[in-house]
């Protein structure tokens, strides 16, 4: 008998405020909106997908009793550091500085800067979502 698969395929994220969340992922970090869901007042789901991935967002009312911005280090992988973080930061997201894995033999030190090699895993940058969920963005090229 074969393994089952497990897919990732929905973050759920603690928000403060829903229409702050919605306009933050959609019209700033550029995500997709694919569902936003409100039967009633006590509940309200709403899913959004960063470009090019298979694995989506949600966030809304009801869905978590975690607290809002208690999120931490979710990663998002790009072919380019340089270029998303770029297009973050014209989309007004504040974005922290980039940085790179030190060396090859990575003891948890950073260097300024994307790797000059731009080797796989060794880029970052990160930013944070109005509530305070924050996110690593890491370079990977495109296979």
């Amino acid at each position: 008998m074969s393994e089952p698969e497990f897919r990732l395929e929905v973050l759920t994220l603690p928000v403060a405020d829903v229409d702050r969340a919605v306009e933050f992922y959609t019209a700033r970090a550029g995500f997709g909106l694919d569902v936003d869901y409100r039967p009633n007042a006590g509940f309200r789901v709403v899913q959004v997908t960063p470009p090019g991935s298979a694995a989506s967002i949600q966030f809304g009312v009801g869905l978590t009793d975690a607290a809002p911005g208690s999120a931490r280090a979710g990663y998002l992988v790009v072919p380019d550091i340089e270029a998303a973080r770029e297009r973050l930061a014209g989309r007004g997201v504040p974005v922290g500085p980039l940085r790179h894995k030190k060396s090859a033999d990575w003891q948890g030190d950073f260097a300024p800067g994307a790797d000059p090699d731009r080797r796989d895993y060794a880029s970052f940058f990160d930013f944070a979502d109005p509530d305070g969920n924050t996110w690593i963005v890491q370079e990977r090229a495109a296979r």
